[in-house]
């Protein structure tokens, strides 16, 4: 068998793996949900009394940080994520990484972003200071607090779901599919960004306002340079 087969091959004994782990973790959410609510308790009651009762959060300025740090550390995988993506694209690895290496990574760095983002929900749902409600968190522009900015933040979400799913139905949907919806992840990171900026409480911070700024144009200055390279590239092959 060559290299290249091998590495396929634990490529996708990997996506396998990571897609059942995502599969059971769900269903256990799910099925621990559907446990509480039976029982009559409510589920962000009981979400709020494990945080207390691990944590001490029952202070507000405990929560308030944990869901700051979750939010930005979201945003900066996210954002690792995308720049990962770029450069897989743009070929800047391929000389000192194998692909299938790359793109596995790359799957990984998007689901550890979703992973931190529930991690800032649920906190944001225990908070006792600023509560939301599920269908406040869940459904763009319902939120109390600068909604469409929060909205923004919700559909960054959904679209980063997307594209995350798509890594496992790519043989199933195409090679064509699979890249226009990758295009999302694009609209993802500026959904991201705008929620980041204008509704975290950090963003008044001169060094917050640069972290966004800078990473923002480092997506720029990548992009441009893939659409370069895919002009000479076409050109090159009209010449061909």
């Amino acid at each position: 068998m060559s290299v290249s087969k091998m590495a396929n091959s634990s490529s996708n004994k990997v996506s396998t793996t990571a897609l059942v782990a995502l599969a059971i973790i769900l269903a256990a959410v799910g099925g621990l949900t559907v446990v509480i609510v039976a029982g009559g308790y409510s589920p962000i009651n009981f979400v709020r009394n494990i945080f207390d009762q691990l944590f001490a959060a029952g202070s507000v300025q405990a929560m308030w940080y944990v869901t700051r740090a979750a939010g930005l550390m979201s945003y900066l995988l996210l954002w690792l994520a995308t720049v990962w993506g770029l450069a897989v694209s743009n070929k800047i690895f391929d000389p000192v990484l194998h692909r299938a290496f790359t793109y596995d990574f790359h799957q990984f760095l998007s689901l550890l972003a979703i992973g931190f983002v529930i991690l800032h929900i649920v906190v944001l749902l225990a908070d006792q200071y600023l509560p939301f409600s599920v269908a406040q968190v869940l459904v763009p522009f319902a939120a109390p607090y600068r909604p469409v900015w929060v909205g923004l933040g919700t559909i960054g979400l959904y679209l980063t779901l997307l594209v995350s799913v798509t890594f496992y139905i790519r043989r199933q949907i195409g090679q064509k599919a699979f890249r226009f919806i990758h295009l999302a992840s694009y609209l993802a990171f500026i959904a991201a960004a705008l929620h980041g900026l204008l509704s975290g409480t950090d963003s008044p911070l001169i060094t917050v306002r640069a972290m966004y700024f800078g990473t923002t144009l480092v997506v720029v200055f990548l992009t441009v340079y893939r659409i370069m390279l895919s002009k000479r590239l076409n050109q090159r092959k009209s010449a061909a």
